[in-house]
């Protein structure tokens, strides 16, 4: 990890906040960056959302429910979340979409097949996920006609950095399975290490030691192997979860990593 003054770090959330901010999709056909999250039960996707809906408005907040427990999938639904920009009405050009987690039981969670046809557009929001049988084309949740609006853009899988080196290998295989299929769809992949404040004592009395943390450079070095995804597509975050108020540190962190999720989004919408 690259270590950076206080200074510096500061400046960085400036600038990706401006950025996330000030984004408009290029292509006109797009009225919305549709962001997908797949991670095991518990790894912190609610909270993740509700962290950025704080960031862009200046003050905490909660819309996503996040469970403090982590047994078992809190999210049953397939939940898309817009982010309020401005006056009433009016949203940023990007959503996100929740769903139930991935569990470590073969007939427990969100199905592999479910998340395959989420990304191709086919689950309207709403949608009740059944651990045991995968939605039918019959089901009044089932898009048959999907457009570029309906389609994941990018896939972002969230681990909690507390949990890397204990993930049963069905939910490992799960994951590279959905990686697979993004793959084979063109979809970008990202990784969201969360938790990391949990994870490592530095972090938690300070959050900038994130770029000092060895043992959190082993938990992005294990979920790298996990997963198959590069260092470079996996980004640390703390979440706002008993904060009150907004911290610029943890804004930092959480407005790098959606700017590049928008950079990998933006990137394969303008290739299609």
């Amino acid at each position: 990890m690259v270590q950076t003054s206080s200074s510096s770090f500061s400046n960085y959330k400036d600038r990706d906040l401006k950025f996330v901010r000030d984004y408009h999709p290029h292509n006109d056909e797009l009225q919305q960056l549709r962001i997908l999250l797949c991670g095991p039960a518990g790894s912190g996707k609610s909270s993740f959302i509700n962290s950025v809906d704080t960031v862009l408005k200046g003050r905490v907040c909660g819309r996503a429910l996040a469970n403090a427990i982590s047994q078992g999938s809190y999210t049953l639904q397939y939940k898309t979340y817009k982010i309020q920009k401005g006056g009433a009405g009016t949203f940023y050009p990007f959503v996100f979409n929740d769903i139930m987690g991935i569990e470590k039981d073969t007939n427990g969670g969100v199905r592999v097949d479910d998340i395959n046809l989420a990304m191709k557009g086919h689950i309207k929001d709403g949608y009740n996920f059944n651990p045991r049988i995968k939605i039918s084309e019959d089901d009044r949740s089932y898009n048959r006609t999907p457009t570029l609006n309906d389609r994941a853009h990018v896939l972002v899988c969230v681990v909690s950095a507390s949990t890397v080196n204990i993930l049963s290998d069905e939910s490992v295989r799960k994951m590279r399975d959905v990686r697979l299929a993004a793959r084979d769809l063109g979809i970008p992949q990202l990784a969201i290490l969360t938790k990391i404040d949990e994870a490592c004592p530095e972090v938690k009395k300070d959050v900038k030691n994130v770029y000092k943390s060895k043992y959190l450079k082993e938990k992005m070095e294990e979920l790298s192997v996990s997963l198959g995804l590069p260092l470079n597509c996996i980004f640390p975050v703390k979440s706002y979860h008993s904060e009150i108020d907004t911290d610029d540190d943890i804004d930092t962190l959480i407005s790098s990593a959606m700017k590049n999720i928008i950079h990998y989004g933006e990137d394969f919408v303008n290739s299609l």
